[in-house]
């Protein structure tokens, strides 16, 4: 969710709203001889008020489960929960009285700081890392499918290697994939044009021996980056030294191997874009595990706290 323009009206509002309840809060805690109380009437007020916002903050999820209900529009509702929220927290305190008495007020209270915490994290992450991923992700694809698609990057990298050093080293082949980053095989071809340049011309077959390095190269370093979970360690990880690699095959091969040394490498940037996107996915969705689940855990200690305190 952009904080854009059409925040404004829930901003005043919430603003106005704050200012409110400081202007009614400061005399009522100035006139208390011991201290403002949640038991009293301004702290029963400050109370329900603040806890009728945090139950349409939750109510959030239910209108999600439900995208059919005709309850306003789904951004209203995100606005609301976003600015709203925050309202609550302010709320609460004043009818804490500003203070964190027994265990379960503390428990509450850390409960209620994490969650508005992680939302503020949450939205904040949400203002750039959006642009961030369309910049340096030309090659974005569907995230449930970034798996299968590197599954088809290593097939084909397979398939590119062993079509001129024969049998690789290794157990777990799969039949060649043509599928690519980005969607489809035009993403692929595109970039490739744009790394490699123009086709090199058909030339002889290479021996064995001048493909060893390239055999070598592929087994000990390229295929493991091109793996499901990418090694943190290794050269191919940092874009100098990948490209610095793939030079010095260029170097010790021949060139009727230098087309397939520029595709390998088109392939690592592949595989370099999905890793980037699935970690960027991680950081930009990662927080709702936390935000979610305490999010249910604070209205529902937050119902205790209120039948505990109305019947007692």
């Amino acid at each position: 969710m952009l904080l854009d323009p059409s925040h404004l009206r829930f901003i005043i509002a919430t603003a106005v709203a704050a200012v409110v309840a400081t202007a009614a809060y400061v005399p009522y805690a100035a006139s208390r001889l011991n201290g403002p109380s949640g038991g009293s009437w301004p702290g029963l007020v400050f109370g329900s008020l603040g806890f009728a916002l945090m139950i349409y903050a939750g109510l959030l999820g239910a209108r999600r489960k439900v995208p059919t209900w005709r309850l306003g529009r789904a951004t209203t509702w995100m606005k609301g929960h976003l600015w709203l929220g925050l309202l609550s927290y302010l709320l609460i305190l004043y009818h804490s009285g500003l203070a964190w008495g027994g265990t379960l007020t503390l428990v509450l209270m850390l409960l209620f700081t994490i969650v508005i915490a992680s939302g503020i994290y949450g939205v904040l992450l949400q203002q750039f890392m959006p642009r961030l991923m369309t910049e340096r992700l030309p090659l974005e694809t569907v995230y449930e499918q970034i798996d299968v698609i590197v599954a088809q990057l290593r097939a084909e990298a397979d398939a590119l290697v062993g079509s001129v050093v024969g049998s690789l080293p290794v157990a777990d082949l799969e039949p060649s994939g043509i599928l690519r980053g980005g969607g489809g095989l035009a993403h692929g071809e595109a970039l490739a044009h744009e790394l490699r340049g123009p086709a090199t011309a058909v030339v002889p077959i290479p021996t064995e021996a001048e493909a060893a390095p390239l055999k070598d190269a592929y087994v000990r370093e390229i295929r493991g980056y091109l793996a499901r979970d990418v090694p943190r360690s290794g050269r191919l990880g940092n874009r100098r030294e990948r490209d610095a690699l793939f030079g010095h095959l260029r170097t010790l091969l021949p060139g009727s191997l230098h087309e397939i040394v520029d595709e390998l490498r088109v392939i690592c940037e592949e595989r370099r874009q999905l890793a980037l996107q699935k970690r960027l996915h991680h950081w930009l969705h990662g927080w709702l595990l936390v935000h979610v689940p305490l999010s249910m855990a604070l209205l529902l200690l937050a119902a205790v706290h209120a039948i505990v305190s109305i019947r007692y």
